[in-house]
């Protein structure tokens, strides 16, 4: 029963948990399926029922319940259980059943989840470091009793497209990296979910008597930076090495951030740079069906913040390795803020716009903008649920043969349109991607079957890649890599029923082959001590955890 991993040493036999100890352990804890023998060695006897279960009929017997559950959130709060007592199963009953499972434990459920948290907490998982902690959090870090290796960490202030949740962001970095452990084999033991509680703008969770988070205003300015940098020095001290995901800031800390730690630390925003390289992938995709290529596009984002933005810089940069001149690319991208197109001499454009503010007349809203501009892909990334209208689609699919339109905003509430809409408006021509999940959609004797543009298939290879090479720093060029490979994954018999993006329950595969790339340009980057690996993908397995007992 000790605990083993490639990044740590094992524990000793003296110092094994024993009896209820090792029942209250989730990573050690294999519940019914103790065996006889071990029931005696670990003073288990007669603390179990007598029936001695396979981790197979533990899983099915968790999926039997499951289905029985009436509502998503019952169902998310079911398997939080399971997690907090057995990870090993639960990540077993996720991987196994992947398209099935992720969509709870993640989005769209996540959301509803997050919203509801002070109401469903059952156990605490991770840590909470608030701004009353302020002086005091490399202590705080000492109390976590694991060697981490990767940190996701949110201060709530822009959960989804839902907005400031506060300290029930706490599911965001919880479900992230369980879909680290399960999608890319990063062992539980290494993974840590970070809130930073510094306060909520939200004033029903302020009047919330569940809320459990600090009751009070955000911290900002001067001393919101330096509890962040507090935080940072304190956990690459506590951690040396560790990767940290920065996940769900608003967009005024998110990029200040980014750029203030990238050049000296382990670090990558998934929601700028991860969101990029899974809609870069899908647009791959999508030109292999169309014929075209990346630098004749005309992109027009829906959304001016951190995904439209990171999205934008990443296809640009892609454009120019084909052979644009940047400033041809920079012509090909266009963005839509709420205040309508952003162009040239508009006031109060903050920096991350400014790159995409280009000459040309005010537009005020998004169709005319369309008819203006004739994008042939539109990416919706801005949260406004049915935004992608009927005349949209259909203005789409005046000028486009194969109009690619991305609705990549979540949860489900927040879609700019659902698949069946995209699919029908523009006479099933559409090269649709989506943020959030959608049945198979039947018209006119064909089925498409829609794919999420989800960051899922691109983070947990990312993570992986990084981890098992030792990068010190995550670069722009391993999430180019990541969407070459993604779309890479995606084969004919894909693109013939409308999907940009591989089958999920491939997802392993999928993120061996991105980490594999991953740490190919860690190598090549000389990034990490050491020579690479004659055979990195062999390397890569080796670092991945396989749920079992």
């Amino acid at each position: 029963m000790n605990r083993l991993d490639r990044f740590s040493a094992p524990s000793t036999a003296s110092d094994s948990p024993r009896g209820l100890t090792l029942l209250r352990d989730p990573l050690l804890n294999k519940g019914t399926a103790f065996t006889e023998q071990e029931r005696a060695a670990l003073g288990l006897s007669g603390l179990l029922p007598p029936c001695i279960s396979t981790m197979q009929s533990q899983a099915a017997r968790i999926m039997t319940n499951l289905r029985s559950l009436p509502s998503d959130l019952e169902k998310y709060v079911a398997l939080n259980a399971l997690h907090d007592r057995n990870e090993a199963l639960f990540f077993r009953v996720v991987c196994d059943n992947i398209d099935e499972i992720q969509p709870i434990i993640y989005t769209p459920t996540v959301g509803l989840a997050c919203q509801k948290y002070g109401l469903i907490f059952q156990r605490p998982r991770g840590m909470f470091i608030s701004a009353k902690d302020r002086g005091q959090i490399a202590d705080l870090l000492k109390n976590w009793p694991y060697k981490a290796k990767l940190i996701v960490v949110t201060d709530g202030e822009r959960i989804l497209g839902l907005g400031d949740l506060g300290a029930n962001g706490m599911g965001i970095p919880v479900g992230k990296l369980s879909l680290y452990s399960a999608c890319a084999g990063v062992h539980p033991e290494l993974c840590l979910p970070i809130m930073l509680d510094v306060g909520t703008n939200n004033e029903e969770f302020l009047n919330d008597p569940y809320y459990i988070g600090l009751r009070q205003k955000r911290l900002t300015g001067e001393a919101y930076d330096a509890f962040i940098d507090e935080f940072m020095t304190a956990a690459r001290a506590t951690f040396p090495g560790v990767l940290i995901q920065f996940e769900d800031f608003a967009n005024h800390s998110a990029f200040r951030m980014l750029d203030r730690y990238r050049h000296d630390a382990c670090v990558f925003n998934d929601d700028i740079q991860g969101t990029a390289a899974v809609a870069l992938a899908g647009l791959f995709s999508a030109l292999r069906v169309n014929g075209g290529k990346l630098n004749e596009q005309r992109l027009l984002f829906l959304g001016a913040g951190e995904a439209a933005t990171g999205i934008a810089d990443l296809v640009v940069s892609a454009m120019v390795a084909e052979g644009a001149s940047e400033a041809e690319a920079l012509k090909r991208t266009w963005l839509v803020d709420s205040r309508g197109l952003v162009v040239g001499g508009r006031a109060g454009l903050s920096g991350h716009k400014l790159r995409y503010a280009h000459d040309h007349a005010q537009v005020s809203d998004f169709l005319t903008a369309i008819k203006t501009l004739k994008p042939t892909a539109i990416i919706g990334v801005a949260a406004v649920g049915g935004a992608f209208t009927p005349e949209v689609l259909r203005t789409m699919a005046e000028f486009n043969e194969r109009p690619i339109v991305f609705a990549l905003s979540n949860p489900t509430s927040k879609a700019e349109c659902s698949a069946e809409e995209a699919y029908r408006h523009t006479e099933g021509r559409a090269l649709f991607a989506c943020g959030s999940p959608y049945d198979p959609v039947a018209l006119n004797g064909k089925t498409f079957v829609p794919r999420q543009g989800n960051n899922s298939y691109i983070f947990p290879g990312v993570g992986l890649g990084a981890i098992a090479s030792g990068t010190k720093l995550v670069t722009d060029e391993m999430f180019m890599a990541a969407a070459h490979t993604l779309a890479d994954c995606v084969g004919k018999d894909d693109l013939d029923q409308g999907s940009l993006y591989p089958a999920l329950p491939r997802i392993r595969e999928v993120s061996t082959k991105i980490a594999a790339a991953v740490a190919q340009v860690v190598y090549q980057r000389g990034l990490a001590d050491g020579a690479a690996p004659n055979d990195l993908a062999s390397f890569v397995q080796s670092h991945m955890y396989d749920p079992h007992y």
